[in-house]
C-alpha cells in the first residue's frame, strides 16, 4: 500500500475507532465504508474494515450485519487480491458485488 494510501486509511480507522469507544455507531460505520474503499485491495485492511463492520453490527444488534460482515470476511480473505468491486463501501445495505462511484476525496488516494 502507498504511503499516502495508507495513511488516509489509517486515519478513517483512527476516526471509525474512536468514534465506536463513544457509542457513536451510525458516524464509526460511515468511517469503516470509506477505510473499506480504501483498502479493499489489500487482504489484511479489507478483513480489518469488515471485522469493525462486524463489531459494530454486534454492538448495535444487527443480525443483517453480523451475519453479512462473516460472509464478506471470508470473501474478502480469499478475493482481494483477485477482484474487488470499486467503490464498494462493505457493508450490507449494499450488494457485495456492486461497484459504486469512489468519493471525490478519496479517489485521489487510489489514483496512481
Amino acid at each position: 500500500m502507498r504511503k499516502k494510501l495508507k495513511t488516509a486509511y489509517e486515519q478513517e480507522m483512527a476516526n471509525a475507532k474512536s468514534l465506536y469507544r463513544h457509542k457513536q455507531f451510525k458516524d464509526c460505520f460511515y468511517h469503516l465504508e470509506r477505510a473499506h474503499i480504501l483498502g479493499q485491495k489489500f487482504t489484511f485492511a479489507h478483513i480489518n474494515s469488515h471485522w469493525w463492520m462486524l463489531k459494530v453490527g454486534i454492538k448495535t444488534k444487527s443480525i443483517d450485519e453480523v451475519m453479512g460482515q462473516c460472509t464478506r470476511i471470508v470473501a474478502a480473505l480469499i478475493f482481494s487480491r483477485i477482484w474487488v468491486p470499486n467503490g464498494n463501501t462493505g457493508g450490507t445495505n449494499i450488494n457485495a458485488f456492486k461497484s459504486l462511484p469512489i468519493p471525490d476525496d478519496l479517489q485521489k488516494y487510489l489514483d496512481k
